[in-house]
């Protein structure tokens, strides 16, 4: 296919938005578009969330099964997702902010398992 016929008028702008739109996504033009975003599948994201609920899971069963006096357990860190090149803009420090996360205490978890 040559992109110059668009140009000449032999391929419709309709008809190019739809070949750009379904190029497949290891394609330079989506690496372009979503950086080493395009690189991760719906399952790859799947993946990511089943490890980082498996892990925080982890983190209550020890935080609720620990000893009393002992120094509190450090919440997990989830799995670094790549961040598209076309992402919203970092969000100000009163969103930041409000959107920290804030670890159940000890009793709170225990109120949860019973």
């Amino acid at each position: 296919m040559d992109l110059l016929d668009w140009h000449r008028g032999r391929l419709s702008a309709r008809r190019l938005a739809v070949l750009v739109s379904h190029l497949p996504r290891d394609s330079a033009t989506q690496r372009e578009l979503h950086g080493e975003a395009a690189d991760w599948s719906v399952t790859d994201h799947l993946l990511a969330a089943v490890v980082d609920q498996l892990a925080e899971a982890n983190w209550m069963f020890a935080t609720v099964n620990r000893d009393e006096d002992a120094e509190p357990l450090e919440y997990p860190k989830p799995v670094p997702r790549p961040r598209s090149e076309r992402a919203l803009p970092e969000p100000g420090p009163e969103a930041t902010a409000a959107a920290e996360v804030r670890n159940p205490s000890p009793a709170e978890l225990a109120q949860f398992f019973n």
